[in-house]
């Protein structure tokens, strides 16, 4: 009677057609991965270099490519193994799944987008001195979200790609020769051609600033209490040390010439004038 129930059961089993969707799905997983691995990823990764991306985006190419590959042979699979109703659950949750997490991390994944752009355009690269925004500081590391930037006070500020990607950075350090300005203010009764020669013969002396381009002066100005002259120097390779300290010693060099023969340097001062009315008043007696 056992034995007769137990055939019973092996015989409503159709188990040629179940073996043959597994063999089918296995196939499909099997040949859909190693197609991907063997032609598709080196593909992907020989386009990014030829088109001059960074190594992180390159990895982060080869990454993602490896998981679409694996969702596409899954996909493969399931439909050679005749399982379309499962896979199209599947892909009805998991596009549900997607569409939340997009709207739950659109910031996170604008800053992930920006780190790539950042890294492809290379507007700046780890080691530039950068401004943005009213900041300013060198470029330590570029991520894929954020990028540090470690300022001239010695701190680290976390700046999100998005804010460097979507705003001016201003990277003063992005070619080999940057030029400075600066404003000298000489007395209304001081040789303005004078003045100019001084400032100009004291950038030509310091070994530092370039002879070509040469120094330039320019009468900028009529201010209030002095004539502004404003000195133009080219300095090369640029650095934010740099800089800071040729600019100082330049500035130094010409007050000090200034003083030497003679030249003014006013600051600005106010004069009161008029005159003060002294009313005295007696109480009426009682």
């Amino acid at each position: 009677m056992q034995t007769t129930v137990l055939q019973g059961v092996v015989d409503s089993i159709n188990v040629v057609p179940i073996a043959q969707r597994v063999v089918a799905f296995l196939i499909g997983l099997i040949v859909v991965l190693l197609l991907g691995r063997i032609l598709i990823v080196p593909l992907v990764v020989k386009a990014l270099e030829n088109r001059g991306f960074d190594s992180a985006v390159r990895s982060l190419g080869e990454s993602v490519t490896r998981a679409l590959i694996w969702f596409a042979a899954i996909a493969v699979a399931f439909t050679l193994g005749g399982f379309g109703a499962f896979l199209a659950a599947f892909a009805t949750l998991g596009g549900a799944l997607a569409l939340a997490i997009g709207f739950a991390a659109q910031d996170l994944i604008g800053n992930f987008v920006a780190g790539v752009f950042i890294l492809k355009d290379k507007p700046f690269v780890v080691g530039d001195w950068i401004e943005w925004d009213g900041q300013s500081g060198r470029v330590e590391d570029i991520d894929l979200r954020v990028s540090r930037v470690r300022t001239f006070d010695n701190e680290q500020i976390t700046v999100p790609n998005g804010d460097l990607a979507n705003n001016a950075v201003k990277n003063p350090v992005a070619y080999d020769t940057l030029r400075q300005k600066f404003v000298f203010g000489i007395g209304y009764d001081d040789d303005i051609n004078e003045a100019t020669e001084y400032i100009i013969e004291e950038a030509e002396s310091h070994p530092e600033i370039m002879s070509d381009p040469g120094p330039s002066v320019r009468l900028v100005e009529l201010g209030g209490s002095d004539v502004g002259l404003q000195s133009r120097f080219w300095i090369e390779d640029p650095t934010r040390g740099d800089f800071a300290r040729i600019r100082s010693e330049y500035v130094q060099a010409v007050k000090e010439r200034f003083d030497a023969e003679g030249i003014d340097i006013p600051y600005a001062h106010t004069q009161l004038t008029g005159e003060v009315e002294v009313i005295e008043s007696v109480a009426d007696e009682a």
